[in-house]
């Protein structure tokens, strides 16, 4: 994880620091991905393969939004097997949360820490 952006509240944010909350809240922002981060979030880590029936979409609408909200930095996962499984990235949450609500992160000098991507 790096250092990234400040309150969005607190001060103008760096065209870096848009892009990266922007990447956050766009994957947040779709009712499906959101409703499938909150059955990952409910367990320390949850298969793929459970995640179909209570979505109510089908397999590839599944991969598709889980790849979208790994690939934004809110989950992470592990090939186990035949099987992948998912688990929430809470730092990356409580960067997204922390850089709505809380403007003294930038105005002390603290940074939030906003990128859960690997590289």
């Amino acid at each position: 994880m790096q250092d990234c952006c400040p309150a969005v509240l607190a001060a103008p944010l760096r065209p870096g620091e848009a892009d990266e909350l922007a990447a956050g809240f766009a994957a947040l922002a779709d009712p499906g991905r959101l409703r499938l981060l909150s059955l990952v979030a409910a367990q320390p880590e949850v298969c793929a393969c459970a995640l179909v029936e209570p979505l109510g979409k089908s397999q590839p609408t599944v991969s598709h939004h889980l790849r979208v909200l790994s690939e934004a930095g809110l989950i992470e996962s592990e090939k186990r097997g035949r099987w992948v499984w998912y688990r929430v990235v809470p730092e990356r949450l409580d960067s997204l949360r922390e850089a709505l609500v809380n403007p003294e992160i930038a105005s002390t000098g603290r940074r939030a820490q906003l990128s859960g991507r690997r590289t």
